[in-house]
């Protein structure tokens, strides 16, 4: 996987297309550990302001580490 598009360069629906292909839920939570990561949000709604365009991707996947 490559690395996530910029803001500037996408729109929401490739930001969105990113975030689903990257963190995809396998409807397992106890294997797949992600809503832990994510303090019980999916990984859309923990990337909202990344697919919004309001923070880079690095800037919100900051906040989970």
């Amino acid at each position: 996987m490559g690395n996530a598009p910029e803001i500037k360069d996408s729109t929401v629906e490739e930001r969105r297309a990113y975030i689903k292909e990257r963190f995809p839920c396998i409807a397992d939570c106890d294997m797949c550990g992600l809503c832990k990561v994510f303090h019980g949000k999916d990984a859309e709604t923990a990337y909202a302001d990344y697919i919004n365009g309001d923070r880079d991707f690095a800037e919100v996947s900051a906040d989970y580490r």
